[in-house]
């Protein structure tokens, strides 16, 4: 079976009947709109995309899983500003000859990762393409809070992290050499582990800025510093490299570091504090706010790439 036997709207009902809804949503899919709660009265949006052979591939991860990374890496940019995800918008383009089986994982997926932070997939869009592509747009609620925006850091401030960095990079690189573990490594690309709300929290504890590191943590801090108009300089010793990832840099001749500074994927949270405040888990200090420009490590210009460039 295709998605061409069974048609745009047979394919549509398929999917949506697979989407729970939750709390914000007022009216889900079926009409030419949803409806949301928006007791803030104002809409944190965000929007991203995932192309096969550019951001995943069939043979490398399930659709599910495919379903959850689509979901997790707008959601997170949502927590990044420091707001409580509430709703997902996708568009879904795909060969009309996909398995309809496939489009209905990907949609399992999409909606278990939503349903983590209470938001729903509250509509979107099909199309037929020979490339196939999902775009998501994922909406949020700012809880009567400013948003957390990249432009806030100061020197003296410290630099903080929540979440995992290196281990989905890893599980890339393991992938594209051929092999399928160390598990925690492979797990780590297909589905993200996030720490929505540790974006929330951080707007409550008095985060400056913030940002999610979707593209490697030295590209993504560089946004950072580029928007304060400030230096920020990253401590090699704040990551401990666990061991599955120590063992498969050895065995693949690579720099672990090279990982966890300049890998992508993972989705953790980077945010700036004033020093005074006390940080709780999962919240580590990873480095410090300078005065000047770019970012180093351990005071030194890292010599290499720094992240993930769609365009290189």
């Amino acid at each position: 079976m295709s998605v061409t036997g069974i048609g745009e709207f047979g394919l549509i009902d398929r999917v949506t009947a697979r989407l729970p809804q939750g709390a914000s949503c007022l009216l889900g899919p079926g009409d030419d709109g949803a409806v949301l709660a928006a007791p803030d009265a104002r809409v944190v949006a965000s929007t991203d995309v995932l192309v096969e052979g550019r951001h995943f591939r069939r043979d490398w991860s399930a659709a599910r899983d495919v379903g959850h990374r689509a979901a997790a890496a707008n959601l997170a940019d949502i927590a990044a500003m420091g707001a409580t995800p509430t709703a997902l918008l996708v568009a879904l383009c795909m060969p009309a000859d996909l398995d309809p089986a496939w489009a209905e994982e990907l949609a399992d997926g999409l909606g278990a990762e939503a349903a983590t932070v209470g938001a729903s997939v509250v509509g979107g869009d099909m199309s037929a393409s020979p490339t196939l592509t999902i775009a998501v747009t994922a909406l949020g609620d700012l809880g009567g809070r400013s948003p957390v925006v990249r432009s806030g850091a100061r020197p003296g401030h410290v630099v903080a992290l929540a979440g995992r960095s290196g281990y989905a990079a890893a599980g890339y690189t393991v992938l594209s050499r051929g092999f399928r573990t160390p598990k925690l490594l492979v797990e780590a690309y297909r589905r993200p582990q996030v720490p929505y709300a540790a974006g929330p929290h951080a707007a409550r504890l008095g985060a400056t800025a913030m940002i999610d590191v979707s593209d490697g943590l030295l590209a993504d801090l560089g946004h950072v510093a580029r928007a304060s108009g400030v230096g920020i300089d990253v401590r090699r010793d704040a990551f401990e490299v666990p061991r599955q990832m120590r063992d498969a840099a050895q065995a693949l001749g690579v720099d672990p570091y090279s990982w966890i500074l300049a890998g992508g994927d993972d989705h953790a949270l980077a945010a700036t504090f004033p020093p005074a405040v006390a940080l709780p888990d999962p919240w580590r200090i990873v480095g410090r706010v300078t005065e000047g420009t770019g970012v180093t490590v351990d005071g030194e210009a890292y010599d290499g790439p720094t992240g993930w460039d769609h365009f290189r």
